[in-house]
C-alpha cells in the first residue's frame, strides 16, 4: 500500500472508527435499492471494512448479484456523517469468523462461529464522503435558529470533504 493509500486510510479510520452502526446499501434483483442495518466490526489496514451476515440474508444475494454497494455511518450528536462506496466480497473464512467472534455477534447467531450459515461481507471502499462539524452542539442550535429568525443560512464549522481509497 502507498503512503497516499495509507493516509486516505488513515483518514477514514478516523471519522468512523468510533461509529459501530450503519445503513449497507445494496440493489436487489429488481434494481431496487435496499438499506439493512449492519454493525461494523472490523477496519483492517487496507480500509476493508468488515460485517458479519447470514447466507439466508438478502444482503448476502443482493451483493452476489451486484457488488457496488453504499455504506452509511451518522453520528447526529456531533454532526458527523460518512457515506463510503465500495465493492463488497462475500467472505467464507471460518477463521476469520472466529477472529472477529464476540458476544454480540452471538446474540444473533446463536448456533456459534461454526453455524455454516454466518458469513463475512468485507467491502472494499473505492471512495468515501463526509460531513463534519467541528461547532458545539449548542453553537450549532443557536446557528440554526439566528438562521431561521433573520431568513440566512446558519454560520457554522462544519466541513465536507472526500477520501479517495
Amino acid at each position: 500500500m502507498t503512503n497516499t493509500n495509507n493516509t486516505q486510510v488513515a483518514a477514514l479510520k478516523d471519522k468512523i472508527d468510533n461509529l459501530r452502526f450503519a445503513m449497507f446499501t445494496t440493489t436487489n434483483t429488481d434494481g431496487h435499492l435496499l438499506s439493512h442495518p449492519m454493525t461494523k466490526q472490523q477496519i483492517d489496514d487496507e480500509g476493508g471494512l468488515w460485517f458479519y451476515t447470514s447466507t439466508h440474508a438478502d444482503l448476502w444475494e443482493n451483493i452476489g448479484a451486484m457488488p457496488e454497494v453504499n455504506i452509511s455511518f451518522a453520528q447526529p450528536d456531533d454532526s458527523l456523517y460518512v457515506s463510503i462506496s465500495g465493492t463488497a466480497q462475500r467472505i467464507v473464512d471460518r477463521a476469520k469468523i472466529k477472529e472477529l467472534w464476540n458476544p454480540m455477534v452471538q446474540a444473533w447467531f446463536p448456533a456459534g462461529p461454526d453455524d455454516p450459515h454466518v458469513v463475512l461481507v468485507r467491502v472494499v471502499p473505492h471512495g468515501a464522503e463526509f460531513w463534519d462539524s467541528n461547532d458545539s452542539k449548542m453553537v450549532r442550535f443557536f446557528a440554526m435558529a439566528k438562521a431561521a429568525v433573520t431568513g440566512s443560512t446558519p454560520d457554522m464549522d462544519n466541513q465536507h470533504g472526500k477520501i479517495d481509497l
